[in-house]
């Protein structure tokens, strides 16, 4: 499997707008089973897979040493998302427990990839509306604003940190974490609690924009999401059939457009 690919997107660089190619990271879901049941599916960039299987599941407190387990591969082939692991009977006996644990996402079907994700999540979610227009202006804007918003970011360099915008560029929740899906629930929520999440227009994150990001969005109405890095590949995909505009800075200066430009005054 390919680690990125190529996407045309539109470079916005406060003079004028052009279209050029941009390598935008790859990630898929990989399925993790456990003596042949689902266990967990985890995002990741593709390569390393066994390696990465191992570490997940030392992780996990399924092994414990490599004599823990009998076999750790590739369900069919070495081109696939799914590895299995077949544990000893010494090992099985001790965390009979913990194998009764199923993760975010159960999927029982070998081949599992990121077209799946996209179209299980369109089945259950509706687009959003274009009703929400912004001047494409306001989007660097957020983003220099986002700075003043994370004071432990600048004490620790280890936060991440998420904020929600008005359509009229005004700040209405901020948050930080050390994990960036939660600095994103956390901003959220506090609108959510408010009931003012109906304001909320713009997402402004301080890392790359994955597919659980725009889920979140998605899932909170909220039409426009912008970040300092760019989006994966699949990040992209779902954001184009759900209708949620991506954008990211542009190297140098303005913005990368991924899709849904429509919303953006230029």
């Amino acid at each position: 499997m390919k680690t990125f690919f190529n996407h045309q997107v539109i470079h916005w660089n406060k003079a004028e707008s052009v279209s050029l190619n941009r390598p935008i990271i790859v990630e898929e879901p990989l399925s993790i089973r456990v003596q042949g049941k689902p266990y967990s599916v985890i995002m990741r960039t593709p390569g390393d897979e066994i390696a990465h299987v191992a570490g997940f599941c030392l992780a996990e407190g399924i092994i414990e040493t490599p004599d823990d387990y009998t076999s750790l591969a590739f369900c069919d082939g070495s081109d696939t998302n799914v590895v299995t692991i077949t544990l000893n009977q010494s090992r099985q006996k001790k965390i009979a427990g913990p194998l009764d644990k199923r993760g975010f996402i159960s999927q029982t079907s070998c081949g599992i990839c990121g077209k799946e994700v996209v179209s299980d999540i369109y089945n259950a979610i509706a687009p959003l509306s274009d009703k929400t227009k912004i001047d494409i202006k306001m989007g660097p804007n957020c983003i220099d604003k986002l700075s003043s918003q994370q004071p432990l970011h600048h004490k620790t360099h280890a936060s991440h940190a998420a904020a929600l915008f008005g359509a009229d560029e005004s700040l209405l929740s901020a948050a930080e974490d050390v994990g960036r899906h939660n600095a994103v629930d956390k901003a959220i929520g506090k609108l959510f609690l408010k009931r003012k999440l109906s304001l909320a227009a713009i997402l402004i994150l301080s890392s790359r924009i994955s597919y659980e990001l725009v889920l979140k969005a998605a899932r909170a109405r909220i039409p426009i999401i912008l970040a300092i890095s760019r989006p994966t590949l699949l990040a992209v995909e779902l954001a184009s059939k759900l209708n949620i505009t991506l954008a990211c800075l542009a190297r140098g200066t303005g913005l990368y457009v991924f899709c849904n430009a429509q919303r953006l005054k230029f």
